[in-house]
């Protein structure tokens, strides 16, 4: 059962018809995040430590306002537009994740959206269900 939808003013805003999360049965679903910086609402078009590094604080910052953390996270999917960049990518990765590592798929795409080079959905834990 869908509980809620969660929104924040320190992640960019929904660019079409889906919600930043929601929280359902016990667990919150991120939606894919891209390297927009949302103070500004412009892309991150630096290198893909940076952007990746963006779209984590994206990530953190939504969960944050859902009443979660990073630690609550079970899964996430990276997708990378050049999958030769995961080495950068796992590296910024890992500053974020220290333990409890969730699980992840990582996927190269031809296209993402806004032509960014990297986009992650998250799955976590609702501590307030538990």
């Amino acid at each position: 059962m869908k509980k809620g939808i969660i929104t924040t003013d320190r992640a960019p805003k929904a660019i079409g018809p889906y919600s930043q999360a929601v929280k359902a049965n016990g667990f919150i679903f991120v939606s894919g995040q891209i390297p927009i910086d949302p103070d500004t609402n412009d892309l991150v078009r630096g290198d893909i430590a940076e952007q990746t590094r963006r779209v984590l604080k994206n990530i953190k910052n939504i969960l944050e306002a859902a009443g979660a953390s990073l630690e609550d996270v079970v899964k996430t999917t990276v997708y990378l537009k050049d999958i030769k960049r995961f080495g950068d990518m796992n590296q910024i990765y890992g500053e974020f994740f220290t333990t409890l590592f969730p699980a992840r798929a990582t996927v190269e795409a031809s296209n993402l959206p806004k032509g960014v080079d990297i986009e992650i959905d998250a799955v976590a834990i609702d501590r307030a269900s538990r």
